[in-house]
């Protein structure tokens, strides 16, 4: 490692272990200041290694207290450890090697590895944590079966967790107890978890299709017990649904879940013990919103189908990190699909993937789904390797056919169970398994880049013919590109509103694109009209669609398109050429112009609003402006506050115009009885509040006093959040002390009050940055707890675009001193949120020296590899 950078590890050199690990015994005995951990590994050197290549093992900032191979100790002069590396010289073929180490979990504020979280001990070891444990082949394709034993104080540690089945446990000397787990599953380190603590737990049982009783356990501090109904409900729907599905069974006789407050991630796959931040587990009515719920559904859900995908079979490099990734996220998608609206959750999905990963994807950061070589594999936990990734699975669903691709994952588990495998060998069960020739679809895993689809429709000779022409425009170190194979599920409407038959007969059917221009002819039997298309539905592929619709063929979509994602698409397409428009009206000359926007979107809003009974949820989505950074990302150049201007002005006079119905809306979707998170009460309760944003942007008068009696009499946080939100953002009277009064109440309650803090962290406007100190310096703000962190930074960076662009650079500069302090405490985190500074290179020119001057201040001193790198790749992009 070079100061303040990491090596580069490139895909091409690759190289196989030079040994296998068949068992590991660890003894974790676990103390106030130190923990010691003693390690014995069985070592078999590979049959095609080098005889000659030294054993290689992985230990960061460990204490080597012994060395024995054997049972003898190993020469000091046949050993080196630089604190990194551990390198032992003249190993046998086949030997056993015992080390004891120790480690201070108490100092751990990155996370990594062991640490403790308000007074338990916990890990984190995806991707590179286990070798802060103890001396390791720390990589994936390393699967060893695991013994564990845990010591620690029994008072202050009752429970003691581990992976697989719990076999012995015994009283020791001075009050300590210890447990043994012994998992049966060859795992790799990264999936080893153990958990100290004294916690309450929720249990539960599922019997599995082949009449096994697995027993479900979820653990929590002792306060948040009655916050894991959900969690459990939502965990036995996805053991369920993975055997219905996809046919894949659990495969232990215990399957535990453990609460964090301090975690990294969202929630972690350890084979029998994941470990989950409380953000994705911990549910309850009163503390917790709607989007809450869902989160918990779908994490709890995601982490159990990595059992198969990402545990049994996982992957052999961390360049295939998508394998797992990309292949769960698309199951969990699906899972979360089967138990709420399937439609609403594919615009959902897909408005992360563009407002997320499509800049992630055409900025500084662009990086394929396979990335060609990494410093920190950290920093490649990203959209692009999991919501992308999960694209591509689902263009090959979309390929294939449903049969037809559970056919490829059958193959896929049988084949590889137990094993570490690539992408390439997903592909070919795929290919395998359907017949189909996937290889130029191999080319999604290596481009980076977002594709453009440009297509162009006219009459000829009595056919409607499309034209498709396909481009991905360069990205770093990738200028140029290859055509990709891509589906394009599409339709036809006529003038009536119908689907016109297409040549094989059907009223939609799948287009399978592979060349740079591709011409598909559509017979029009004897109609003179050209139809209106319906491209891209159910957002088929990952691209950019460019095609020249027509207001009129806009609201045709949104009024007659039976494919959610697609009405979703075409009033997305509406507001962009309102705002668009209004970009260019000069100063007060704004508020006219958007009444005249306003009122040309009014008669498809009004059909919304009046078909809402049928689905309120979808509705929602459809009344809802797009945020403003994702209208300014489809803009050559940021234009922060123009933005700002023409999208509050719209929203204010849509507001105005259909008063009445948002106020009608808002008292049609008023639930009575108790809170139910359920998809067809959580769509009404959206659309209330959809209707609740456009009457406070129109400023009605009514308001203040109506949203203050909401926050009052909520039962639930989705309407006491909601009303907490408008008060404060829109300056209404009752705000301040809203504020005051929700700190008071949930001051004990960490999410809640992350909640409390993002809601001042994201009031538009460069006043906010004083806001923001303030949080910064608040007693509740803790620095080490990166939920409190993305509440308030996160909250700032990429949710407040007026307030972190502000044109004196305020922003930029309290977001990098803020990086900087945070680097010290966790690296991987203040990495994560760097990439908030991506957009450098879109920004006006005054900004962008504003930014970059204040991202290579950040540089003048050493930083972790893990921000460097980030900040590295930031700068360059604008040289």
């Amino acid at each position: 490692m070079r100061d303040g950078q990491a090596d580069l590890i490139r895909l091409a050199d690759y190289q196989a272990p030079v040994f296998h690990v068949p068992r590991t015994s660890l003894d974790v005995a676990l103390y106030d200041d130190y923990s010691r951990v003693t390690t014995t590994l069985e070592l078999e050197r590979r049959a095609d290694a080098d005889p000659a290549a030294d054993y290689v093992f992985d230990g960061v900032e460990l204490a080597l207290c012994r060395l024995e191979v054997d049972g003898q100790p190993w020469p000091k002069a046949q050993y080196d450890y630089d604190g990194e590396r551990l390198v032992i010289r003249g190993l046998p073929e086949r030997c056993t090697l015992l080390t004891e180490v120790t480690i201070k979990p108490h100092l751990n504020t990155a996370l990594e590895g062991l640490y403790m979280s308000r007074g338990m001990f916990c890990t984190q070891c995806e991707a590179e944590g286990f070798r802060r444990i103890t001396f390791y082949p720390d990589r994936p394709d390393v699967l060893s079966r695991f013994v564990t034993t845990i010591r620690a104080d029994k008072a202050r540690f009752p429970l003691l967790l581990s992976n697989g089945n719990p076999v012995a446990r015994g009283e020791e000397a001075d009050g300590r107890h210890w447990v043994t787990w012994e998992d049966p599953h060859p795992k790799p380190s990264y999936l080893f978890a153990l958990v100290a603590g004294d916690l309450a737990c929720l249990e539960d049982q599922y019997q599995t299709g082949s009449g096994r009783t697995v027993s479900l356990q979820i653990y929590a501090e002792p306060r948040d017990l009655d916050k894991l109904d959900h969690a459990m409900r939502s965990l036995k729907a996805a053991m369920a649904w993975d055997e219905r599905v996809y046919g894949l069974e659990y495969d232990l006789d215990i399957y535990m879940i453990v609460a964090v407050s301090h975690f990294n991630m969202g929630a972690m796959e350890n084979k029998g013990l994941n470990i989950f931040n409380t953000a994705c587990v911990l549910a309850h009515p009163a503390t917790t919103t709607d989007a809450g719920f869902q989160r918990v559904e779908s994490v709890v859900g995601h982490e159990y189908f990595h059992n198969w995908s990402g545990n049994r079979v996982t992957c052999r490099d961390w360049f295939q990190l998508s394998l797992k990734e990309g292949l769960t996220v698309f199951r969990d998608q699906c899972f979360s699909a089967d138990m709420n609206s399937a439609a609403v959750k594919r615009v959902e999905d897909v408005d992360v993937l563009r407002a997320v990963q499509f800049p992630e994807d055409q900025g500084p950061m662009a990086h394929p789904v396979r990335p060609a070589a990494y410093q920190k594999i950290d920093n490649f936990y990203t959209v692009t390797i999991y919501e992308k990734g999960a694209e591509l699975v689902r263009m090959q669903h979309e390929l294939l056919g449903a049969e037809r691709f559970r056919a490829g994952t059958d193959l896929y588990f049988r084949r590889f169970d137990g094993q570490a495998v690539t992408t390439d060998d997903f592909l070919d069960c795929m290919a395998e398994a359907s017949g189909l020739d996937l290889q130029q679809f191999r080319r999604w895993y290596d481009q980076a880049g977002t594709p453009h689809l440009a297509v162009q429709g006219h009459i000829e000779q009595g056919d409607y013919v499309l034209t498709f022409r396909q481009w991905t425009p360069p990205t770093p170190g990738q200028p140029d590109k290859q055509p990709l194979m891509m589906p394009v599920r599409l339709a036809l409407f006529g003038a009536d509103g119908q689907r016109l038959p297409l040549p094989d007969g059907s009223t939609e059917t799948v287009l399978v694109l592979t060349q740079e221009e591709q011409s598909f002819r559509f017979p029009l039997h004897g109609q003179k009209e050209a139809p209106v298309p319906s491209l891209l539905r159910g957002f088929s592929a990952p691209v950019e669609l460019d095609y020249a619709f027509t207001t009129e063929q806009l609201h045709f979509l949104l009024a007659h398109d039976d494919d959610g994602y697609s009405r979703w698409d075409a009033a997305q397409r509406l507001y962009h050429a309102a705002v668009t428009r209004l970009l260019s009206v000069p100063g007060e000359a704004v508020r006219a112009a958007a009444e005249d926007e306003a009122a040309a979107l009014a008669p498809a809003l009004r059909q919304v609003l009046a078909r809402a009974d049928d689905d309120a949820a979808a509705a929602a989505l459809l009344l809802t402006l797009p945020s403003e950074q994702a209208l300014a990302d489809r803009l050559p150049e940021l234009d922060v506050d123009g933005v700002h201007r023409a999208r509050e002005a719209l929203r204010a006079a849509i507001g105005e115009q259909l008063s009445s119905l948002w106020w009608q809306a808002e008292q049609n979707n008023t639930l009575a009885g108790p809170y139910r998170p359920v998809a067809a009460d959580i769509g009404r309760r959206s659309l209330r509040h959809c209707a609740l944003a456009y009457l406070a942007a129109a400023g009605d008068a009514r308001l203040a006093g109506h949203l203050t009696v909401l926050f009052q009499q909520a039962d639930n946080m989705t309407d006491q959040l909601g009303a907490l939100r408008l008060l404060v953002h829109y300056g209404l009277p009752g705000a301040d002390e809203a504020l005051d009064a929700f700190a008071r109440q949930w001051h004990d309650e960490a999410l809640v009050m992350d909640q409390w803090f993002t809601v001042q962290a994201t009031v538009p406007g460069e006043t906010t940055l004083s806001r923001v100190q303030a949080l910064l310096a608040h007693e509740g703000f803790d620095w080490r707890v990166p939920n409190r962190v993305r509440a308030v930074l996160g909250a700032l960076a990429n949710a407040n675009p007026t307030a972190f662009h502000a044109a004196s650079g305020e922003g930029y500069r309290l977001y990098a001193d803020a990086l900087g302090r945070l680097d010290a405490v966790n690296p991987q985190v203040a990495a994560r949120m760097a990439n908030a500074c991506a957009r450098l290179p879109r920004l006006p020119e005054g900004r962008r020296a504003l930014l970059g001057g204040a991202l290579r201040g950040l540089l003048k001193v050493p930083r972790s590899a893990n921000l460097t790198e980030v900040l590295e790749r930031i700068l360059a992009s604008s040289s």
